[in-house]
């Protein structure tokens, strides 16, 4: 493959710079990167892979979650969700171990050999309750508020575990994070009211 020019590269680095650092293919073609130039970089470690077609720029420091910000630019219909929101909101103590999202029950996720993903499949209405935007890496990603990542926790208790749920119940009360009404509000969203009632009853 022919070397690009010192300029080019230059010019790539900068508008790598530009979107902190983190890029998509198709982003970096539209940004006026050469193709040619893209995977010359590739090859000679100017950029890293985070994830296929997800490239991060060598010199610049990694992001705070490099699996989620992959994740979400693979998939950027995705919602983060369950104990992956909870870690984003600094809530508990559990560390998820594949980077978890929400999607539509219509839609199907790219296969994702790395990072581990979990989907989630909600309804429409629980697919949009609840979500915030948020940058990160360079582009908006959107995750759950505290409130409903909670209600979700105890909606898909069989499958993250009953104690994060509770744990999560316990600390965003504790600290004010979100009001128990804000809690129920999206409990009868997930269907899970009768669920968390009574813990909720506990703390109060």
């Amino acid at each position: 493959m022919r070397e690009p020019t010192d300029n080019a590269l230059k010019a790539a680095e900068a508008i790598f710079a530009a979107r902190e650092g983190v890029m998509r293919t198709g982003e970096a073609l539209d940004a006026g990167i050469h193709r040619r130039t893209l995977y010359w970089m590739r090859d000679h470690e100017t950029i890293e892979a985070l994830s296929r077609g997800v490239f991060v720029l060598a010199s610049a420091p990694l992001p705070e979650s490099p699996d989620v910000a992959a994740v979400m630019r693979r998939i950027p219909k995705a919602v983060l969700c369950l104990v992956s929101a909870l870690e984003y909101h600094e809530i508990g103590t559990q560390i998820p171990n594949a980077v978890q999202v929400a999607l539509p029950r219509n839609i199907r996720p790219p296969k994702i050999a790395h990072p581990r993903v979990q989907v989630f499949n909600m309804s429409d209405a629980a697919f949009r309750a609840g979500v915030e935007e948020h940058s990160m890496a360079g582009a908006q990603m959107r995750v759950y508020g505290a409130a409903k990542t909670v209600a979700d926790c105890f909606k898909y208790r069989n499958r993250i575990g009953l104690d994060i749920a509770v744990e999560a119940l316990q600390e965003v009360v504790r600290n004010r994070t979100a009001t128990p009404a804000e809690i129920m509000d999206f409990a009868r969203i997930d269907k899970v009211e009768s669920v968390i009632a009574p813990y909720l009853t506990a703390l109060l």
